[in-house]
C-alpha cells in the first residue's frame, strides 16, 4: 500500500518558499463487477482467479462481449483499469476454442495453412509489448495453458525467433513499424498467421496522433486488406486512455464508419484516492541572496540580469531531483517523467548524488530509462522495476504507456507533458489497482507551465483532447498506396478503404513512374531500385539514428535520434548514460565517439539558429483594402537549422561558465508553408510600431499555429512557424506556418485554402481570452524556441484585424469549395 504520509511530506516540503501552489484531491471510487461471459474458456478463468481477478469489472465484460461478437471495439478508460483483460479474454478463448476444434477427429484435414485463430498485437513501444508478453506468460502459467503460443516479433527479434513466430505463434506482439517494414512486404511468408487472423489488438491507440496517426491508420488498413486477401476478417480491439471521441478515433484508424465501432468509456474499476500537487520551483538561491526580505518589486530589474514576473526560479529538473530524493528516502516507489532523454539522465544522476549522502544502497536503486538504450538494457530495467529491485526511475514518456508496474506510490512530472491526456496517463501510474497515489506536476521555465500551476481549472476543469490525424492526406497516403500495390494490386474496390473518391491519385503515381496500370489493377513498378515501404518513415523523421561508441573499447553505449544528434552529441558535448559521464570526441554522420570522464563539473547545452527560405510559390493571392496590400501565399520552403555552438554550465546551478563555437553543417527540412506579408507602413498605420512589430508578429504566428489543427485535422506538434519583421526575400514583415514533415504533409496547404476562416478563428481565440497580455490559451506556445519572447497580444489583434479587412469578401466561401 502507498505510504499515507506522502501528502504531508509534500505539504511540509512545499510550504517552504510557496512551492506547493495547489493540491487537488480526487476521491476514491468503488468498483462494479460482472459475471464471467459464458463463452470464456474455463481454464483461462481459473488462471485469472489464481492471478487475483475473482470477477471482471463491468467495462471489461462489455468490451470483451463486443469483441467476441465480431464488432470493432475501443475501450477508453483510465490508467490501471484493466483494459488488457478486455482484449485477452476473447483472444485467448478463441485460440483455445480453435485449437480444440482443430484437434478434434471430426475436424478432418483443413490444409497446410489451417484456420486456428491467431492474433496480432500492436503497441507504440517495444517496452509495452515486452510487458504484455510477461503478463501473458504469467497468466498462461497460472491457467496451465501450455498449448497457447505467444511471442514478440519486432526489429530486435533474431531471425530464428522470427521464423518460429511465422510458423507457430498464436499471438504475435509487435509494433506498426515492424508491420510496415517487414511483415506486410513479406506477407506470403506470414500466410499462416494472416489466414487465421481473428483479432488485431491496437494498444494505447491515443498515442497515434498527427502524422504518426495517419501513417498507422494506413498501415492498419493495409493489414486488414492483406488479411482479407487470405480469407480472414479480423476484429480490431483498440485500447486507449480516456480521450474525447474514442469511437471516431478508432474508426479512422481502421477505415470504417464510426457507427461500426463499439466504444466502452465508463470506467467501473475501483480507484483509490489520488492527490495531484501543482508545484512551482523555488526562486534560485542567487536571486534570494540578491533580494533579501519581503516587499521586493519583482517586476523591476535585478543586479546584472533582467527579471521575469516573479524572478528566476530553479529548473524543473533540479526541483524534480530534490523531490525524487525526498520520496525515495521516504520509501516511496516513484516514477519521474521528463520530456527529454538528457533530462532523464540528469534527474537520475542528481537524485543518486543526493541519496548517497543519506544511504548508498538507496542511491543504487535509482536509474534512468529512455530511448537509445540497447534492447537488453531496457528489458533489464523493466524487470527490475517490476520486481522492486529499483525503487525509482527517471524516464521519458516511454513508460507513460501501459507498462504494468504495480505498487507505485508517486509520480513526478517534470514539466507539462503537452496534453491533458498525457498528464492523466502519467499521473495515473501512481496508485494503480485501486490504491492511493500521489502525483506532482513541477512547472518548467516555460510560461505555459507557470500559467497552468496557477490556474488549476485549466487542468482539472477541462476535458481531455481528441486524437487528431488525417489518413486521407495525399502527402501521407501516396507512399502507402505504393506499398499496398506491391503487396497485392490495387483495384477499384480498394478506393473506399483508403478514402479515395476516385483513382486520380493512382493516376498521378503512375505518371511519376511509381505505379503501373494493368487490366488486373494498379501494380508497383518493380523496375524501380527502392522498396515501396522505404518511401516513408512512420515516425516522420527519415534520419538514421547515430550510434554512441566508447572510443577505448568500441562498446556501443546506445543511440541518439539522427535529427537531434548535432544538438546532443556534438564535439565537446557531455553525454550521460546510466549515471556514467562521457565527453564527445567526434561526430560523424552515423557515429559519435566518446570517452568517459566522471570528474566533470559541468554540463553542456547547444545553441542554434534557424531560417526559412522560399523555394517557390505554388499559389498566391494579393488582397487590398484602403491602400493596404497583403500577400497570401503557399509554396515550397526550406527550413534551415544549425547548431552554432554550445555553452558549458557549471553544476549544480547550471550557470554559464563558457561559450564555444561549433562548425556543424546546416540541417535543411524541405517542406511546404503558408505565409503572409504586409508592409511595415501598413502595420504602423494599424497601431503596430517598429518596437511592437516583432512581438505582434510572433504572437500572431503562435495563435495561428494553435488554431490550424481545427481546420487541417493535424496536431500542433506537426507544424512549426517563423515570424520576422523583415524577411530577406519578401523584404517585409512576414509570418510563416510550415509543415514539420519532410516534403510537406498538406497542413499548410489546407490553411492556405481556408484563409479567412483560419484568420477569423485565430482572432476570435485571442480576443475571447480574458488575459491582459497573452497566455497559453491564446498567444503563448509550449514549443516556442525563443521562450515565448517577445509577444504582444494587442499588436497581434491589430494585425489580424488588418488582414481580415483586406481579405476578399468571397474568400471564405471560395476556401470551403476548394477544400
Amino acid at each position: 500500500m502507498p505510504r499515507p504520509d506522502l501528502v504531508e511530506l509534500l505539504r511540509a516540503t512545499g510550504a517552504r518558499d510557496g512551492r506547493l501552489v495547489h493540491l487537488e484531491q480526487l476521491p476514491a471510487r468503488p468498483g462494479q463487477t460482472a459475471e464471467w461471459p459464458p463463452w470464456a474458456d474455463p481454464d483461462l478463468i481459473t488462471g485469472y482467479r489464481r492471478s487475483g481477478v475473482e470477477q471482471p469489472w463491468v467495462h471489461q465484460v462489455t468490451a470483451a462481449e463486443a469483441a467476441w461478437s465480431g464488432r470493432h471495439t475501443v475501450i477508453a478508460t483510465g490508467t490501471g483499469s484493466g483494459k488488457s483483460l478486455a482484449a485477452w479474454l476473447p483472444v485467448l478463448s478463441a485460440v483455445r476454442a480453435g485449437a480444440a476444434q482443430a484437434a478434434s477427429p471430426a475436424a478432418g484435414s483443413i490444409g497446410t495453412y489451417n484456420r486456428r485463430p491467431t492474433t496480432l498485437y500492436l503497441s507504440p513501444t517495444k517496452a509495452l509489448a515486452a510487458d504484455q508478453l510477461a503478463g501473458l506468460d504469467r497468466l498462461l502459467a497460472a491457467a496451465q495453458l501450455r498449448g497457447v503460443r505467444v511471442t514478440t516479433c519486432d526489429g530486435d527479434t533474431p531471425l530464428t525467433e522470427r521464423d518460429w513466430a511465422r510458423d507457430h505463434a498464436d499471438v504475435v506482439l509487435s509494433n506498426p513499424d515492424f508491420l510496415h517494414f517487414s511483415m506486410l512486404p513479406s506477407h506470403r511468408r506470414w500466410q499462416r498467421l494472416l489466414r487465421g487472423l481473428r483479432y488485431v489488438v491496437v494498444d494505447e491507440c491515443h498515442a497515434y496522433r498527427g502524422v504518426l496517426g495517419a501513417h498507422v491508420a494506413l498501415v492498419l488498413r493495409r493489414l486488414l486488406r492483406v488479411a482479407e486477401h487470405y480469407g480472414a476478417t479480423p476484429t480490431v480491439v483498440a485500447a486507449s486512455a480516456t480521450t474525447a471521441e474514442p469511437a471516431l478515433t478508432a474508426a479512422r484508424l481502421v477505415g470504417v464508419p464510426e457507427e461500426e465501432v463499439v466504444a466502452v468509456t465508463e470506467d467501473t474499476a475501483p480507484a483509490g484516492r489520488r492527490t495531484i500537487a501543482l508545484w512551482q520551483p523555488a526562486l534560485s538561491p542567487g536571486w534570494a541572496a540578491a533580494w533579501p526580505g519581503e516587499g521586493v518589486d519583482l517586476g523591476a530589474e535585478g543586479p546584472d540580469q533582467e527579471v521575469l514576473e516573479d524572478g528566476p526560479r530553479r529548473s524543473a529538473t533540479a526541483e524534480a531531483s530534490d523531490l525524487l530524493a525526498d520520496l525515495v528516502a521516504a520509501g516511496a516507489r516513484t516514477l519521474v517523467f521528463v520530456r527529454s532523454r538528457y533530462g532523464a539522465e540528469v534527474i537520475a544522476e542528481q537524485t543518486r548524488r543526493h541519496l548517497r549522502e543519506v544511504d548508498t544502497d538507496l542511491a543504487a536503486r535509482v536509474a534512468a530509462y529512455r530511448g537509445g538504450y540497447l534492447p537488453e538494457e531496457r528489458r533489464e530495467l523493466e524487470r527490475a522495476l517490476r520486481s522492486g529491485e529499483l525503487l525509482a526511475l527517471a524516464t521519458t514518456n516511454a513508460l507513460e504507456l501501459g507498462v504494468d508496474v504495480a505498487g507505485l506510490d508517486a509520480v513526478v512530472i517534470a514539466g507539462w507533458p503537452g496534453t491533458r491526456v498525457s498528464m492523466w496517463q502519467q499521473a495515473g501510474r501512481a496508485g494503480r489497482a485501486g490504491a492511493e497515489g500521489v502525483a506532482v506536476l513541477v512547472a518548467s521555465e516555460d510560461p505555459l507551465d507557470g500559467f497552468l500551476v496557477h490556474h488549476p481549472e485549466a487542468i482539472f476543469g477541462a476535458g481531455v483532447e481528441a486524437t487528431t490525424f488525417d489518413p486521407a492526406n495525399p502527402y501521407v497516403l501516396a507512399p502507402h498506396l505504393c506499398a499496398a500495390a506491391a503487396e497485392t494490386p490495387l483495384t477499384p474496390d480498394d478506393l473506399p478503404r483508403f478514402g479515395l473518391p476516385d483513382d486520380s491519385l493512382l493516376v498521378e503515381l503512375g505518371r511519376r513512374g511509381l505505379l503501373r496500370a494493368r487490366p488486373g489493377g494498379w501494380f508497383w513498378n518493380f523496375a524501380r531500385t527502392e522498396r515501396p515501404q522505404d518511401l516513408t518513415d512512420l515516425r516522420g523523421g527519415g534520419v538514421q539514428p547515430v550510434q554512441v561508441v566508447e572510443t577505448g573499447t568500441g562498446t556501443v553505449l546506445g543511440t541518439v535520434d539522427g535529427a537531434r544528434a548535432d544538438a546532443t552529441v556534438h564535439p565537446g558535448a557531455v553525454y550521460i548514460h546510466q549515471g556514467r559521464t562521457f565527453v564527445v570526441d567526434a561526430l560523424d554522420d552515423d557515429v559519435a565517439l566518446v570517452h568517459e570522464d566522471d570528474e566533470l563539473g559541468h554540463r553542456t547545452k547547444a545553441r542554434s539558429s534557424s531560417s526559412v527560405r522560399i523555394l517557390g510559390t505554388r499559389k498566391q493571392e494579393r488582397w487590398e483594402s484602403e491602400g493596404t496590400n497583403v500577400t497570401w501565399a503557399f509554396g515550397d520552403v526550406e527550413v534551415t537549422s544549425q547548431v552554432t555552438g554550445y555553452d558549458k554550465r557549471r553544476l549544480p546551478g547550471m550557470d554559464i561558465i563558457g561559450s564555444y563555437p561549433l562548425e556543424l553543417p546546416e540541417r535543411v527540412l524541405p517542406t511546404t508553408a503558408v505565409w503572409w506579408t504586409l508592409s511595415a507602413e501598413a502595420c504602423e498605420a494599424a497601431g503596430v510600431g517598429k518596437d511592437a512589430l516583432p512581438g505582434s508578429l510572433h504572437a500572431a504566428e503562435h495563435a495561428s499555429i494553435g488554431l490550424l489543427p481545427l481546420l487541417a485535422t493535424c496536431d500542433r506538434w506537426d507544424i512549426g512557424g517563423l515570424s520576422t519583421a523583415v524577411h530577406p526575400q519578401t523584404g517585409q514583415p512576414t509570418v510563416f506556418v510550415h509543415d514539420g514533415y519532410p516534403g510537406g504533409a498538406g497542413f499548410a496547404e489546407r490553411g492556405y485554402r481556408a484563409a479567412t476562416k483560419w484568420l477569423r478563428a485565430t482572432l476570435e481565440a485571442i480576443t475571447a481570452c480574458g488575459c491582459a497580455d497573452g497566455c497559453p490559451s491564446c498567444v503563448q506556445s509550449p514549443k516556442c524556441g525563443n521562450g515565448n519572447s517577445p509577444l504582444d497580444k494587442s499588436g497581434a489583434v491589430r494585425l489580424l484585424r488588418l488582414l481580415l479587412r483586406c481579405a476578399p469578401a468571397d474568400r471564405a466561401s471560395a476556401a470551403v469549395h476548394a477544400g
